[in-house]
């Protein structure tokens, strides 16, 4: 009996990014070895794939969708390749598969069989908005979609509001292109004027934008949104003095303000790593040098 073949989770460009100017050469390499592909849309699949793989190699490629409206029943055979021990990789429209799309079910369906799983690095708009929003990147929430109806989103837009005031983490969220303009204008109805919010627009497109700022700043600048993907980031107001990458047990105590009794010597404490003991002295230095960029 033949091994199970791996399941690649290829990245794509987001924006209209040359797939070849954007993409790792190792991911380039793995695109081209392939032949079988789970994808969101064929046409979108085809016309990335037309600009890695040769017009052979192309003919020779086997396209199958998993998108929103596929059967559950169907996911298992969307595996077969694999199981029949041929390397397959499964793609989106752009970005990072399986993160805010049906992609996961068959991730999952690849774990339950026993077939290798292998994530690939590439572009990610919800990273990349986090990025250039300035927000806290320590501890950070997506959302997927809120409500589409008025009512129900501004609720939801409050309710997000006070559970970012209350812990200090950032708040992230996408919604269709053609309601971008209706979601920017209940924020600015109904969020707190000293609450930070960024929209990241149409990243790695000629005309992408990133505006990060106060509420009242996006009222008093009247912009307008394009119909175009975009990413919404939603932060609480600024601590005069805290910096915006400061741990978030750390946040949370300056914007709570200062403590009294138990609490204060509780906090007082040296933190303590997963075993127990207290990180402190060269402990604590050696392993700041072991992980540098986590």
């Amino acid at each position: 009996m033949k091994a199970p073949g791996r399941l690649f989770l290829l990245p794509a460009p987001i924006g209209d990014g040359d797939p070849l100017a954007t993409l790792s050469p190792e991911v380039i390499e793995i695109y081209r070895s392939l032949r079988h592909f789970v994808v969101e849309s064929e046409r979108t699949a085809g016309r990335l794939l037309s600009r890695i793989l040769t017009p052979e190699s192309l003919q020779e490629t086997a396209l199958n969708t998993l998108s929103e409206h596929t059967d559950p029943k169907a996911i298992p055979g969307l595996l077969e390749p694999a199981l029949e021990g041929r390397d397959l990789g499964i793609l989106s429209e752009a970005g990072c598969p399986c993160v805010a799309d049906p992609g996961a079910d068959l991730v999952a369906e690849a774990h339950r069989l026993g077939i290798r799983v292998v994530p690939l690095p590439g572009p990610s708009s919800i990273l990349q908005a986090l990025m250039a929003s300035g927000f806290s990147g320590q501890r950070f929430e997506f959302l997927g979609y809120l409500p589409p109806r008025g009512e129900d989103r501004r609720q939801a837009l409050k309710r997000v509001e006070r559970e970012a005031s209350r812990d200090g983490s950032t708040r992230i969220f996408i919604e269709t292109p053609y309601r971008n303009q209706a979601l920017l204008d209940d924020a600015l109805a109904v969020l707190e004027p000293g609450t930070r919010f960024c929209v990241a627009i149409s990243l790695g497109g000629a005309s992408e934008l990133v505006r990060s700022m106060e509420i009242h700043r996006w009222r008093a600048a009247g912009i307008h949104l394009e119909k175009e993907p975009a990413v919404f980031l939603l932060a609480p107001k600024a601590v005069p003095g805290a910096l915006t990458g400061r741990p978030s047990g750390e946040a949370a105590v300056k914007r709570e303000g200062p403590r009294s009794g138990s609490a204060a010597r509780q906090a007082a404490r040296p933190s303590a790593d997963r075993h127990g003991s207290p990180r402190t002295g060269q402990t604590a230095r050696r392993r700041t040098r072991k992980n540098p960029g986590a």
